[in-house]
């Protein structure tokens, strides 16, 4: 009989071989020298043995433990709080699809549904290949793209049933994906080390973050009288109103 099924503390971590954690150390040196306090670490450094594993595993927690003077129940427990960190082996590629109020009223829930029947799993299951772990996210912070998927974290914008399979086709397949928006699609491990805090080295990657989106951008066009109709006093433009008054547009700009 098992000692978890004893009720018993399992076994302490083993460390990684010697020559990872070599590579780790000098990494961590690196993370821990940002801040003046060693404990503000921890969050970068689980996204670094994220890059190393895939997942958060005992033997990460076990490093970062060690690293930075805390206990593994300390890291443990900032580990499981955030969903970002895995707490067990994903695919190479998570394809999040919000559901949250507007992505679900203008399909994401139907996006969802239709995934988890193509790719055969569930929530947060991984196909038999190794490729895509699905889930579902509360909000992608992009309503004015909606319905909005996200793989390892790149926008995938406007999308619908039809194209959400085909685009985990395409990543179970290799074929190239690029996303709506941002930076060039990478694997889950290497999106994991970039949110760690290293430089991603792959050309041109950096320059094609770039910016909000159009969508993004509407209301700011509109404050600046830009579109049709401005919808207040522009920011700098001083107004006669007197206090506790409100300018109206009409009179901003009649």
């Amino acid at each position: 009989m098992s000692d978890v099924s004893l009720g018993m503390p399992s076994l302490p971590a083993p460390d990684y071989p010697a020559d990872v954690r070599a590579r780790l150390d000098a990494d961590a040196d690196e993370v821990i020298a940002r801040y003046p306090d060693s404990r503000s670490a921890l969050l970068p450094l689980l996204h670094l043995v994220q890059a190393e594993d895939g997942h958060v595993t005992r033997t990460g927690i076990r490093f970062c433990a060690e690293r930075l003077g805390l206990t593994t129940a300390e890291v443990t427990a900032v580990s499981t709080f955030y969903t970002m960190y895995r707490r067990a082996p994903g695919g190479d590629y998570q394809v999040g699809v919000c559901t949250n109020t507007l992505c679900a009223v203008l399909g994401g829930d139907a996006i969802f549904d239709e995934l988890k029947r193509h790719l055969g799993v569930g929530n947060g299951g991984t196909t038999a290949d190794g490729k895509v772990t699905l889930e579902h996210i509360e909000c992608n912070a992009a309503c004015d793209y909606a319905p909005v998927m996200m793989v390892n974290w790149e926008f995938f914008d406007n999308q619908t049933p039809e194209s959400a399979k085909r685009l985990v086709d395409d990543l179970r397949a290799g074929r190239p994906v690029e996303p709506t928006r941002g930076a060039p699609l990478c694997t889950y491990k290497e999106t994991a080390r970039i949110l760690a805090g290293f430089p991603d080295q792959r050309p041109g990657a950096v320059e094609a973050s770039g910016g909000a989106g159009h969508a993004s951008l509407a209301g700011l066009r509109l404050a600046r009288g830009e579109g049709a109709h401005r919808v207040g006093p522009p920011r700098t433009a001083p107004t006669d109103a007197g206090p506790g008054q409100r300018q109206t547009s009409e009179e901003g700009e009649g």
